[in-house]
């Protein structure tokens, strides 16, 4: 395959992990595997880590997985550049997730970029419902257009 062909694949994959990942969140987190992602919800936490942080293998495992055996065939196999758009999906998800939104390490803890300011203010409405139903934006990179507009808009304040 090409450089542009694995290249599009690999990007295509990362944009399908969006889809993927609100629907994993609308309907097995929020569903079937509520006891798992529930701690996520709670204002307190005991521990640094999460059951919720249970999902990350979720995601990994395939993209490592494809990755490995895709790069048995020289990197050219499709296997490889679908597990590497999982692997940077995840990548991405772990540093808007974790870092700058959840801020478990301290970093971004200001900025002026009405897209980031977006996902946070979505997340946090996210985070408004406590319970296993009701809630929204279960998107984290692509949310309702509405987030960013306030964002935009209380930065002209």
């Amino acid at each position: 395959m090409t450089v542009l062909m694995n290249a599009l694949i690999c990007i295509g994959t990362f944009f399908f992990m969006e889809g993927v990942a609100w629907f994993t969140h609308k309907f097995i987190m929020h569903g079937l595997l509520w006891k798992v992602h529930a701690d996520h919800h709670k204002k307190d936490h005991d521990s640094f880590f999460e059951r919720n942080d249970f999902f990350f293998l979720l995601f990994a495992v395939p993209g490592i997985t494809l990755m490995f055996f895709g790069a048995l065939d020289g990197f050219n196999d499709i296997r490889f550049w679908i597990g590497t758009g999982i692997a940077l999906y995840g990548f991405c998800y772990f540093f808007v997730h974790d870092l700058f939104i959840h801020q478990r390490f301290p970093v971004l803890r200001q900025t002026e970029s009405t897209y980031l300011r977006g996902l946070r203010k979505a997340h946090k409405i996210h985070h408004k419902h406590l319970g296993k139903f009701e809630g929204e934006c279960f998107g984290m990179l692509w949310v309702p257009r509405k987030y960013f507009m306030e964002a935009r808009n209380s930065r002209k304040k």
